[in-house]
């Protein structure tokens, strides 16, 4: 086991809490505009603590890591989230971490998996989209997505691609907000194609054999019938042989 993978599964957990923690510090002042100021601070000091222990963990995974370019290349989106800490709606890309452990540990199985991974990346994704979008919409002129419903439900019909338009950005920051979750709509809804394809595929495949499984069985019982039955015919062909020549033979006079 290399130092970079030991490092990444004993601060994987810890990273996840911190995401946590990042998720509630971020959303608390926004479902709550009238929260005290202290309380207020707090939050903020846990958002950039969170940026910190993040963009520590990355640096030493960066100088840990064999390849460094490769490195880079494979993890974007953690560069990103720690690269971009003045964008406010960016900072969640930090999430990913949380969405990571929970992928690695729910389960063994592929598509296990991979439902555990579509369904959280959906739930989380909607979830912080509407917080950003609330965050960059709210008291600004002309906007009309007020509250956490009006942002949760833009959300829903962002990432499903509806679009209704009855609830849209206006600002720069809640636009910015809008692209990242169409992209990620877009996304989510190939994989979950994906995932039903696969899914159907293996299923098919699971049918033909055990369907091949069976008819292999079949015919191998009735090869054994056969051979019992062969068996069976040559054993009174052969008896009958006998007293056919016991028959044609004469009988010795006395």
């Amino acid at each position: 086991m290399t130092r970079l993978l030991r490092w990444e599964r004993s601060t994987e957990w810890p990273l996840a809490v911190v995401a946590g923690l990042f998720l509630v510090a971020y959303a608390w002042p926004i479902l709550d505009p009238h929260l005290l100021y202290s309380l207020r601070a707090g939050c903020g000091a846990i958002v950039y603590i969170a940026w910190a222990l993040f963009a520590l963990d990355y640096l030493v995974r960066l100088v840990l890591a064999e390849h460094r370019l490769d490195f880079i290349g494979h993890h974007l989106l953690d560069l990103a989230s720690v690269a971009l800490p003045v964008l406010r709606p960016l900072r969640l890309l930090r999430l990913v971490a949380l969405v990571r452990v929970l992928n690695r540990k729910a389960t063994t199985s592929l598509h296990g998996r991979v439902a555990v991974y579509i369904s959280s990346s959906a739930v989380l994704v909607i979830f912080v989209a509407a917080l950003a979008e609330l965050d960059a919409e709210r008291g600004k002129s002309g906007a009309n997505i007020q509250t956490f419903g009006d942002a949760l439900w833009w959300a829903l019909t962002t990432v499903t691609t509806v679009g209704y338009g009855d609830r849209f950005p206006v600002t720069r920051d809640g636009r910015l907000v809008a692209v990242g979750l169409m992209l990620a709509g877009i996304a989510l809804i190939g994989v979950v194609t994906a995932a039903i394809a696969s899914w159907l595929i293996a299923s098919v495949r699971e049918a033909e054999t055990d369907t091949q499984e069976a008819l292999h069985r079949q015919i191998g019982e009735l090869r054994a019938e056969l051979a019992e039955i062969k068996l069976i015919l040559t054993a009174h062909s052969t008896t009958f042989g006998v007293e056919s020549v016991i028959a044609r033979t004469p009988r010795q006079k006395r």
